[in-house]
């Protein structure tokens, strides 16, 4: 017989299977004889009351056992003589769009402009010790894409348009821990990604598809508005495309704009990265001194307000762990967060950032004061490029206060809000380094004074939030696509061009590593059907 019970329990009952066990022996009034074994189903804290219960959906297994394996295994045919699509980017969105075509009978051939993920930990690695961003490989650019080098977050608010638990059990497929299908905010860590998406590369080439690192997409292929096929170089890849190149891939924007590829300007949202002791982060939400103790997670956090018109909010939130930095070419200065597995650093970091709408390009001079970058063309502000190049400007005023290095800028937080220099800065995680500057200076005004009046504001709501204790460091910019590729909702083709599937994050149709993965799945279903018809 199997029995599900919703419990709640401490978070020392909570730490293992034992302690679950006796609570329903207890509770529940089992017969311990009979309880074979339990499995969480669901997992999560409430941190509300100073004292903390964890919250469990549970299966009790009584007088038999389990099933062998706690996810649902797809299974992947053989496609070497199938018809063959086109992935471009091997992200997260590239990546289950790829598995999704094999699970379909399609035969995938990735192409990705990056190294693998094992040599791209060698050339992030480089960046610390040269201050030099290798632009075709960084924590941007690569297979996993920005993802593979992140906290691995698998928390999505974007459930409609997919399965999410699809997503989860063939992560927990290729070696993520089963625990992500039951923590109500899952997370892979750093650590764990890259042998992950390995694991998902090799299931790839086992059924027959192809995956090409180091290759570059020049040019769409494009006969009487039907996509063909991609140039790369001296090679030629022919079938329908699925676009899956990240929200940082500027180059394909420009391309695309060359070519005359119906895309336009969206909005995004920038700032800094906040960086606290994880200690007092620990202290604040879970409203006691000792903080999370030997059986509470790194706490987390999220904070959202209006200020002046514009939503002010966290985004990204790392417990335990490092800012990082995410430029992904020369002249520019981009920080990020990750964490590992265990989220056991010192610090906890989180984006801050304020909404920029298209049209605050037009009404807002401070937004525009910022130098060119030595990249930027911006000419029109009505051009579908307008918003990534005001992002490249900003990226361009931090490296500048960076000494022309990926040395960070930064301040302390409350000298920040009351518009005072730092002189000296706390210790941080970010390894390139930090140098002080008065970020309420050089940072334009419509983001500077919003992030001033809502640092006030989460302060007020949440006691000991906001101290010199803590760092911003700047800038944070990628936080979604400065650009939309225009597709069509039905068929997830592009408005004009048949056999082009503008895919994920990169083409404004994602947020997140969940998100981007529902949205392959989806572009290699419908590409599926594309290749039915037209046969």
């Amino acid at each position: 017989m199997i029995e599900e019970y919703q419990i709640r329990v401490l978070p020392e009952q909570a730490a293992d299977e034992a302690g679950i066990r006796a609570f329903l022996l207890e509770e529940k009034g089992l017969d311990g004889k009979e309880l074979t074994a339990v499995r969480v189903l669901r997992r999560s804290i409430d941190a509300r009351q100073r004292t903390i219960y964890v919250n469990l959906k549970v299966r009790a297994y009584l007088g038999e056992q389990p099933e062998e394996d706690e996810y649902v295994r797809t299974d992947y045919p053989n496609v070497e003589d199938k018809p063959q699509a086109i992935v471009v980017g091997a992200g997260p969105g590239g990546l289950f769009a790829a598995l999704r075509l094999v699970e379909l009978g399609v035969r995938p051939v990735v192409v990705e402009q990056g190294k693998s993920v094992h040599e791209r930990r060698k050339d992030i690695a480089q960046i610390s010790r040269s201050q030099v961003v290798d632009p075709e490989s960084n924590f941007s650019f690569g297979e996993g894409g920005a993802g593979a080098f992140s906290d691995g977050k698998l928390y999505t608010r974007s459930k409609k348009r997919g399965s999410v638990e699809k997503i989860l059990n063939v992560f927990c497929q290729h070696g993520a821990n089963v625990s992500i299908l039951a923590d109500a905010h899952p997370h892979l860590g750093t650590d764990k990604l890259p042998g992950i998406i390995e694991a998902m590369r090799n299931t790839i080439l086992q059924c027959g598809g192809e995956v090409h690192f180091q290759t570059k997409m020049d040019a769409l292929l494009v006969e009487n508005d039907r996509v063909e096929g991609v140039q790369c170089g001296d090679k030629v890849f022919r079938g329908p495309v699925i676009l899956a190149t990240g929200h940082s891939a500027r180059d394909v924007y420009r391309l695309l704009h060359a070519q005359g590829v119906e895309i336009e300007a969206k909005d995004i949202a920038v700032g800094v990265r906040l960086e606290h002791p994880s200690e007092l982060i620990d202290q604040i939400q879970y409203h006691r001194r000792e903080g999370r103790g030997a059986y509470l997670p790194a706490a987390e956090y999220s904070f959202v307000t209006q200020v002046d018109g514009r939503g002010v909010y966290s985004f990204c939130m790392c417990p335990g762990g490092t800012v990082v930095p995410a430029a992904s070419g020369p002249d520019q200065l981009v920080v990020n967060g990750m964490s590992n597995s265990q989220r056991n650093s010192p610090w906890s970091n989180a984006g801050m950032v304020v909404e920029l709408h298209v049209d605050d390009l037009q009404s807002d001079l401070s937004l525009m004061q910022l130098p060119p970058a030595p990249c930027s063309q911006l000419s029109d502000l009505q051009s579908p490029l307008a918003m990534m190049e005001f992002q490249e400007r900003l990226e361009y005023a931090a490296f500048l206060q960076g000494n022309r290095k990926q040395t960070a800028p930064a301040q302390r937080m409350a000298h920040f809000v009351n518009g005072k220099g730092s002189y000296d800065l706390p210790k941080s995680s970010y390894t390139p380094g930090v140098i002080s500057t008065p970020m309420h200076f050089w940072l334009p005004d419509f983001i500077s004074v919003r992030l001033q009046k809502a640092f006030r504001h989460f302060g007020k709501n949440s006691h000991g939030f906001l101290t010199n204790e803590a760092l911003l460091l700047g800038v944070e910019t990628r936080t979604s696509a400065p650009v939309r590729i225009l597709r069509d909702r039905t068929t997830l083709q592009h408005v004009r061009l048949q056999g082009l599937f503008p895919c994920g994050e990169g083409a404004g149709y994602a947020g997140g590593i969940v998100s981007a993965g529902v949205d392959g799945e989806r572009c290699a279903e419908m590409l599926s059907e594309y290749l039915k018809n037209c046969h």
